[in-house]
C-alpha cells in the first residue's frame, strides 16, 4: 500500500508518518491542497491517503477546508484510492454533548461550519471515503507536546469549565487512522478518547496544577460548550485501544 498523508508537518501528520515510517509521506509544503493539479498529481500511485491537512482561521479556513478537501476527494476517486478524511466534534454546537455518527452537524462557529462543509464535498466527490470526527489531540508524558499542552503551562491562561470535549492521544488516533486505512468501513467514525472532561480539568492535567477557571466570555462570542463525542462503534471496529486522557496523563 502507498500511502499519502496531507498536512505531513502537521501534529497529527508527523505522528502518522511516525507509526508508518515505510509509507510515501508527502508534506503540505510540497502542495497546496487548494491547487487541483498539484493534488492529483500527489495522489497519483497511491493507494491510500489519509487527508488531515486543515487551517482554523480565516483567510484560509475555508478555501482549505473545503475546497482543499473536495480536491483530495475528487482525486481519489478518480484513482480509486482508499480515502481517510479528518474531521472535528466542533461540526456540533455543543447544545447537548454525546454526539454519535448518526447526529446532524449544527456547527456554532465558523470553523465548524467550514469543517461540516468539507464533510459535505467530501461525500459528494468520494461516497466510498470514511469521515473521522475526533476531538482535541495532546501527546502526554514521553511524547511530543500538543498547541494545548503548551498553553496549559502558561500560568496566565484562563480555561472553560463548560466546554466538554473528549481529548485523544494523538499515537491512539495516528494507530487507528492507520488501522482503518486498511479496512473497508465507510461513511462517519467518531474517533476520541475515552474520558468526556471540561477545558478545565484537562488543562490540570496537562499542567499538573491548578489553572484559572471561568465560565465567563466576551459579549458576542459564541462558544461549543459539550462537544462529547460517542465512540462505541468505533471501539466495537478497532484493535487500536481509544484510552481516556486521565489514564494517559495519570
Amino acid at each position: 500500500m502507498t500511502l499519502l498523508v496531507t498536512g505531513a508537518t502537521g501534529y497529527l501528520g508527523r505522528q502518522l508518518l511516525r507509526l508508518a515510517p515505510a509509507a510515501r509521506g508527502v508534506s503540505t509544503a510540497d502542495f497546496d491542497v487548494r491547487d487541483a493539479a498539484a493534488v492529483r498529481a500527489a495522489v497519483r500511485g497511491c493507494t491510500a491517503v489519509v487527508h488531515t491537512a486543515y487551517r482554523q482561521g480565516p483567510p484560509d479556513a475555508w478555501p482549505v477546508n473545503v475546497e482543499g478537501s473536495r480536491a483530495v476527494a475528487e482525486a481519489a476517486a478518480a484513482v480509486g484510492a482508499r480515502l481517510i478524511h479528518v474531521s472535528t466534534d466542533v461540526v456540533f454546537s455543543g447544545s447537548r454533548g454525546w454526539y454519535t455518527e448518526a447526529d446532524e452537524p449544527d456547527p456554532a462557529t465558523d470553523y465548524g461550519a467550514s469543517k461540516a462543509a468539507a464533510e459535505a464535498a467530501v461525500r459528494e466527490s468520494c461516497p466510498e471515503a470514511l469521515i473521522v470526527r475526533t476531538s482535541l489531540l495532546y501527546g502526554g508524558p514521553g511524547a511530543e507536546p500538543s498547541k494545548h499542552e503548551l498553553a496549559a503551562l502558561d500560568p496566565t491562561s484562563v480555561w472553560f469549565t463548560d466546554e466538554r470535549r473528549c481529548p485523544i492521544q494523538v499515537a491512539d488516533l495516528a494507530a487507528a487512522l492507520l488501522e482503518l486505512v486498511a479496512s473497508d468501513v465507510c461513511g462517519v467514525l467518531h474517533v476520541a478518547g475515552g474520558d468526556a472532561v471540561s477545558r478545565c480539568e484537562l488543562a490540570r492535567l496537562f499542567a499538573r496544577r491548578e489553572v484559572r477557571c471561568t465560565t465567563t466570555v466576551e459579549a458576542g462570542v459564541v462558544r461549543p460548550l459539550d462537544c462529547t463525542l460517542c465512540s462505541a462503534r468505533a471501539r466495537s471496529l478497532l484493535q487500536t485501544r481509544l484510552r481516556g486522557c486521565r489514564e494517559v496523563l495519570a
